[in-house]
């Protein structure tokens, strides 16, 4: 009899641990289900993507936003009041060929003989989308994609060319583009590099959610060995209201010259300043041509030589469309013949600001932009002129500047001439996108 009671007694307690278990397997078997359930889950544009069913286009010559609804079964009466009520957020109008749009359904929708999407999103650059909203009330906002900036440092040895070393290395070619016209545009002959010139730089690279690359973001430091000099460079800004960067060596001098050699890149002059040039078509008469022209393809950006203020934006006779910058009382520049103006009367623009791109409006024989330069009112010759550095560093500002290079300055005399020419660095920053 005790013996029966015993058995029993074990049977029950073996039955409770057998449950307990049993639940325990089910409990770890519903964590791991919401666990990959969790991992499935994709937040884009701040959707949860799984949640949806998602349709990606781009935009086509000829296209309108009414349009692409009315494809996807959504009719005009309903058209029009999204339209209304998006219009201030954003003009429907400026969708642009070639720009990614995505449509979001929903599942049920699967069930309808004429599915319609509930939300429009539109990307017009990497950064930046538009969110029309119209599942139950229409709505829209903008918003951009979260930032992430990280700090990294290279090195490098010249065999042949800056471009050729860093292409080797796997690395950006807008770090030979920052170098060359941003911050040793005045002090090193990049085409005049030599085998065994060596370069170290710190540099931001900039990510899109994380994963996509969006290239060089900024140049923080730099140091370059060519025909035996050390020459440093340090990125810091001179007038926070402007946004005004510029660079400067160890002793505070800025690296600059006050203008640009050329207004466009990898262009060439096809035809000087020269106040004694005849032209066949004209039988030979002395024309003056008071400006430099540069030739290049219709398109190319043209750049503000200096730091100034646009006082005429404008299309006028032979001129065709053209710019002019007053940068002080004594020089001003002008760009003639652009296929489209980038910025108006009254705007300040930077040394290097895109202000309009190359084209051949007015008089001219070929897509170009001719450069004009004023000195106290009258045309000169630029390549003639002794032109001013660019504005020094303030005394007010130099302290500052000294003491904010010193832990940057150390950073890269620590940094050697190895192997692998690529570290990436532990400063991280992500910027949130804005709701």
């Amino acid at each position: 009899m005790q013996l029966k009671r015993l058995v029993a007694i074990a049977v029950i307690v073996i039955s409770i641990y057998a449950c307990k278990e049993d639940n325990s397997a089910e409990e770890e078997h519903n964590k791991e289900l919401a666990e990959i359930v969790e991992q499935e889950k994709i937040i884009e544009f701040g959707f949860n993507i799984n949640n949806y069913i998602v349709k990606r286009d781009t935009i086509k010559k000829g296209d309108s936003f009414g349009e692409i609804l009315e494809r996807n079964n959504i009719g005009y009466s309903q058209i029009y009041n999204i339209v209304e009520k998006a219009k201030d957020t954003f003009d429907i109008r400026k969708l642009h060929p070639g720009k990614p749009y995505t449509l979001l359904f929903s599942k049920e929708s699967l069930y309808d003989s004429l599915p319609s999407p509930n939300t429009f999103i539109y990307q017009p650059d990497k950064e930046n989308y538009v969110v029309i909203n119209f599942k139950d009330s229409i709505h829209a906002y903008t918003n951009r994609k979260p930032i992430t900036y990280v700090e990294k440092t290279a090195t490098g040895i010249i065999q042949s060319s800056i471009s050729k070393t860093l292409e080797d290395k796997g690395l950006s070619q807008k770090l030979a583009y920052k170098m060359a016209d941003d911050i040793y545009a005045w002090t090193i002959d990049f085409r005049r590099l030599q085998k065994g010139d060596r370069f170290k730089v710190i540099y931001t690279d900039k990510y899109i959610d994380d994963s996509i690359y969006a290239g060089v973001h900024n140049v923080k430091a730099a140091y370059f060995e060519h025909n035996g000099d050390s020459l440093y460079a340090f990125e810091f800004e001179t007038d926070s209201i402007k946004g005004i960067i510029d660079y400067f060596n160890e002793d505070a001098k800025n690296l600059r010259r006050a203008f640009l050699k050329a207004p466009v890149q990898f262009s060439r002059i096809s035809s000087r300043y020269n106040l004694k040039r005849r032209i066949a078509v004209y039988g030979y008469k002395v024309r003056p041509h008071k400006g430099t022209d540069f030739a290049a393809p219709i398109g190319t950006p043209i750049m503000a030589t200096a730091n100034g203020t646009v006082i005429e934006s404008t299309r006028r006779g032979g001129n065709g469309k053209y710019v002019k910058i007053r940068h002080n009382d004594t020089y001003t520049t002008q760009y003639l013949h652009m296929s489209k103006r980038l910025v108006k009367k009254g705007q300040f623009v930077k040394q290097g600001d895109v202000i309009g791109k190359v084209g051949m409006t007015g008089n001219t024989g070929g897509p170009h932009v001719c450069y004009r330069f004023w000195k106290n009112g009258n045309q000169v010759d630029p390549f003639r002129q002794k032109l001013p550095e660019a504005k020094p560093i303030s005394d007010s500002l130099k302290v500052k500047f000294l003491d904010y290079i010193k832990p940057i300055k150390q950073r890269l005399d620590n940094i050697f001439f190895l192997e692998v020419e690529l570290i990436e660095t532990e400063n991280t920053i992500t910027e949130d996108p804005i709701l």
